[in-house]
């Protein structure tokens, strides 16, 4: 694949570029220059920013307040935010339910959610996974019983990342216990302010408190939030960890971090020398820079190809994403441990004083490495995926 710009695609990129360079606020744009974790706030201020200029959900259709961008805009696009670094847009809201929602909701959906997430009105988190129920996400126990108007809810939900701040979830819940585990499967719109739910945090590895536990006990959903047709909600679920898989690779990340990495090797003393004149240490530098470019090719003809595949039929190939791009993120958050070396720590000791941008960035590699042995488990863990590979695309 010729990965040339065009002159209309390069000015868009500088375009771009002069947008985050301008606009990304000094506060948020140091906070994930040093892998620290953004506050709602943050996330707030940034999507106001984005709306303002029309770019929240660059991706969606024009109808729905998207930009009618060609492959490579989006492409260019979310490279340039990630090597800003600027914050994405909230995720759970603009990648997975809004999708779904302007896919396979009815009108009424259509015209009170989308705004409400494409503005961060509405802070979205995602109820899939379950004590039990994470790569085989078919096999979730939280049920929904149709009484009249309205479903009951009784579960749990674990993993749910920044649930403290959610004002909604979308779940899947089970509506036919009697059906195939993946053919009575629902999938609903459920106000976290309604009475029975409690979210517990969990503290992660890192000292974080970024997931959490979220219970349901007798919860009353207005049957009117179901999206599409009850027991259809793992085709649902499939298109949504489609789009999620395809965003996990995070390669204007990758690159960014891999400028970084070479700029710390290249300073930091080990022996009198730095890091950088190590031939093994190059070698392995070199290596995931090759992965990287492979990654980058990849994703290209995976975006090329969106829409191909029929109405809410994701390309299975987002699985190879899924799975080297995590792998990528976690060899570089490995190779960061080895240039600090003893100067790397679990806790951020050296405060946030803004005297040592160095040091506070190194202070954070630790966190940072153990927060990113996740990204192989979340969006179906990566054995899944050579599973899903296996079959859709090698077909055996």
């Amino acid at each position: 694949m010729d990965l040339s710009l065009t002159p209309e695609e390069q000015a868009f990129r500088e375009e771009v570029r002069a947008f985050f360079r301008d606009n990304v606020p000094a506060g948020i744009k140091k906070k994930l220059s040093e892998n620290r974790h953004t506050t709602k706030e943050d996330m707030v201020e940034w999507t106001r920013i984005l709306h303002k200029k029309g770019w929240a959900v660059p991706h969606w259709p024009k109808e729905f307040g998207g930009t009618e961008w060609t492959a490579v805009q989006q492409y260019i696009f979310n490279e340039e935010m990630q090597a800003t670094p600027a914050p994405p847009p909230l995720p759970f809201g603009v990648n997975m339910v809004g999708p779904v929602i302007y896919t396979f909701a009815n009108e009424a959906q259509k015209k009170h959610y989308l705004p409400r997430i494409a503005n961060l009105t509405d802070w979205w988190c995602q109820g899939f996974s379950e004590p039990g129920s994470g790569s085989d996400l078919a096999s979730l126990k939280t049920k929904a019983e149709r009484k009249g108007d309205k479903y009951i809810v009784n579960g749990q939900k674990t993993w749910t990342t920044l649930a403290q701040h959610a004002d909604w979830i979308f779940c899947l819940v089970r509506t036919d216990p009697a059906a195939k585990k993946q053919q009575g499967i629902s999938f609903l719109l459920i106000d976290m302010k309604s009475k029975g739910i409690t979210v517990r945090p969990i503290v992660t590895i890192d000292g974080g408190r970024e997931v959490n536990e979220v219970f349901f006990d007798d919860v009353e959903v207005p049957a009117e939030n179901l999206v599409g047709e009850e027991n259809k909600g793992w085709d649902y679920a499939k298109f949504l960890l489609g789009n999620e898989r395809t965003n996990i690779a995070r390669v204007g990340m990758s690159k960014e971090r891999l400028r970084r990495l070479r700029e710390l090797a290249g300073s930091t003393q080990a022996g009198g020398r730095p890091i950088l004149d190590d031939p093994k240490f190059r070698e392995k530098l070199a290596a995931v820079e090759v992965e990287l470019k492979a990654l980058e090719l990849t994703q290209m003809r995976v975006v090329a190809n969106e829409g191909k595949n029929g109405k809410g039929k994701p390309d299975p190939a987002s699985s190879v994403l899924k799975i080297k791009g995590s792998e990528i993120q976690q060899t570089l958050t490995e190779l960061m441990l080895e240039v600090a070396g003893p100067f790397a720590s679990p806790y951020d000791i050296h405060g946030d004083d803004n005297t040592n941008e160095t040091m506070d960035w190194i202070a954070q590699i630790a966190p940072t490495y153990f927060n990113y042995r996740k990204v192989s488990i979340y969006g179906g863990s990566n054995e899944i995926q050579r599973n899903i590979i296996s079959k859709a695309v090698l077909g055996l």
